[in-house]
């Protein structure tokens, strides 16, 4: 029987980025059906966790996270555009913010369409990895788009047509989220059971093999 889990995660999360590419692939190899959940990132649902947590937290975050993709030989640089408009020297958030709120909503509108995952992945690949610059200009979500299956010119028009209901929608995973006992991403939750981090990975699917996830 093929087991479910959701995968609560946001395109600006780098740890996000490190763990979308494995999940797809346990996916590929097991009997494994994985939602993807888009949230927003913290600096647009709760930007003053931003403004009073401790202010190593940034500097620590930066260096782990390439720590992360070196170690696990993922390539990786911050993006270029940043998904969120933010002045990283004084942590303070845009009003407007228009590339963040358009990738989640098209990356919801690909979760309607069973394909959360792919097109999460393809995206993270031209936001995070550095092989592309400007991943927001020419035809660089289009052909991420494609690679996932998926029509970029539909993903636009129900992003910008139905955006009150993939707010909705949105805010809905935020609250799964808390109420399977987390509130980070990326967050994978089987079975009741929440996995916060990249590096969970292999324990998500570990517990999921003691449960009897069984390969293709």
């Amino acid at each position: 029987m093929t087991k479910t889990a959701d995968l609560f995660f946001s395109f600006r999360s780098p740890y996000s980025y490190l763990a979308i590419g494995r999940y797809r692939a346990m996916a590929t190899e097991f009997d494994l059906d994985i939602t993807l959940r888009t949230v927003w990132p913290i600096a647009i649902r709760d930007p003053d966790i931003l403004f009073t947590g401790n202010p190593n937290a940034p500097r620590y975050i930066l260096m782990d996270s390439f720590r992360v993709a070196e170690h696990l030989n993922i390539p990786y640089r911050w993006p270029r555009p940043d998904p969120v408009v933010q002045n990283l020297a004084t942590r303070e958030i845009a009003s407007e913010q228009p590339l963040i709120r358009r990738i989640c909503r098209m990356g919801q509108a690909a979760t309607r369409r069973g394909a959360g995952l792919a097109f999460a992945d393809e995206v993270s690949r031209i936001i995070f990895s550095g092989e592309v610059d400007d991943w927001d200009q020419g035809d660089q979500l289009a052909g991420a788009a494609a690679r996932a299956g998926l029509n970029i010119a539909e993903l636009e028009a129900e992003a910008v047509k139905d955006a009150g209901a993939l707010d909705a929608e949105i805010a809905d995973n935020q609250a799964a989220l808390e109420a399977a006992g987390h509130w980070g991403v990326p967050t994978l939750v089987f079975d009741g059971e929440p996995f916060f981090g990249q590096d969970r990975v292999e324990m998500a699917l570990w517990r999921m093999q003691q449960k009897g996830l069984l390969p293709r």
